[in-house]
């Protein structure tokens, strides 16, 4: 008895598991019925917004040479793929009120999803880090911040994201699971994932625990540190032209940056024994949707000069001079 229940949990169960099941936001239609068309529009504004930023800055020659706008198509980039991780799987339990998800796509999709949200989270550092050195040391910003620097600072964001995402998913792949499993998500998140894991579980959390604290608190530290440095050398120029607008772009940036990792900080870096499957899915909610859909706003379209490069690409506004 004891080897048949051993074999019906063991190692060669995980490859038989043929579906999760998504359970979704909402289990009565009525409800289901009122989110759809709010989440569809909601995702479609956040590629829109995102992908009109990626495209203005790659048509406008003034944006494209300027380091924050190249980091800023990267940051939009990464908005688009963290959102469309998580939002058609999304709209099929509203729409459905389930949603089975083969064992193989549900791996694929835990993957996408953490290497793009990590990939945000590193870009909001570098983005920082590039606001830090334009204020306190314009004299060497175009030097310091070249071409190569910008690609290299980029390419690392990047190839960290992978190999995070890589991590988990490949501990996450050596588990058991029970048969059709349920989770109560609208994605196959990581934490409802492990919840649901018939093996030992301890690896998984030590990795989220220790590498997932260098890859969220170190790049929140560097985001705090860069901006914390903004701020004191703006104080040391009681007279200097635009201190206040430069301070209000730091607050509209750290109000996001505060959303993101408060949300990503409360999810992860908690006891396995305080899990709490809808506060989780609420939190996801608020860092995979509402933070991809505010960045364009927050950091492009109210600024003057992706508007101007707007009214250049739509031919009603003078082409920028030197080009």
């Amino acid at each position: 008895m004891a080897s048949s229940q051993a074999g019906a949990m063991g190692p060669g169960n995980r490859t038989g598991v043929p579906e999760f099941v998504l359970l979704g936001l909402a289990s009565r239609p009525a409800t289901r019925r009122l989110l759809f068309p709010f989440f569809l529009g909601t995702y479609l504004a956040t590629l829109l917004g995102n992908l009109v930023v990626s495209l203005l800055i790659r048509r406008d020659p003034r944006l494209r040479r300027a380091p924050m706008y190249f980091f800023l198509a990267h940051l939009s980039l990464a908005d688009v793929g963290f959102t469309s991780a998580a939002a058609p799987t999304a709209l099929g339990t509203l729409a459905s009120g389930s949603w089975a998800v083969p064992y193989a796509a549900c791996l694929a999709q835990s993957y996408v999803f953490v290497a793009f949200g990590v990939l945000e989270n590193f870009l909001l550092a570098v983005m920082a880090y590039d606001r830090c050195l334009a204020v306190c040391r314009p004299l060497r910003y175009a030097a310091t911040m070249s071409p190569g620097r910008r690609w290299g600072l980029v390419g690392a964001a990047w190839g960290l994201a992978q190999l995070h995402a890589l991590l988990h998913t490949l501990l996450l792949a050596r588990l058991p699971f029970p048969a059709r499993p349920r989770l109560r998500h609208f994605l196959c998140d990581l934490r409802q994932l492990l919840a649901l894991a018939a093996g030992d579980t301890r690896p998984n959390h030590a990795a989220v625990l220790a590498e997932g604290s260098l890859a969220v608190l170190g790049p929140l530290l560097l985001v705090a540190g860069s901006y914390g440095r903004i701020v004191a050398t703006l104080a040391q120029l009681p007279a200097a032209r635009g201190w206040r607008r430069a301070l209000s772009t730091c607050g509209a940036h750290l109000a996001t940056v505060a959303l993101f990792y408060g949300t990503v900080i409360g999810l992860f870096f908690r006891p396995a024994g305080h899990y709490a499957p809808w506060r989780d899915m609420v939190a996801t909610l608020l860092y995979s949707t509402v933070t991809p859909l505010l960045n364009p706003f927050i950091y492009s379209l109210r600024n003057q000069e992706m508007r101007g490069a707007l009214r250049r690409v739509l031919g009603r506004g003078p082409a920028p001079q030197g080009v």
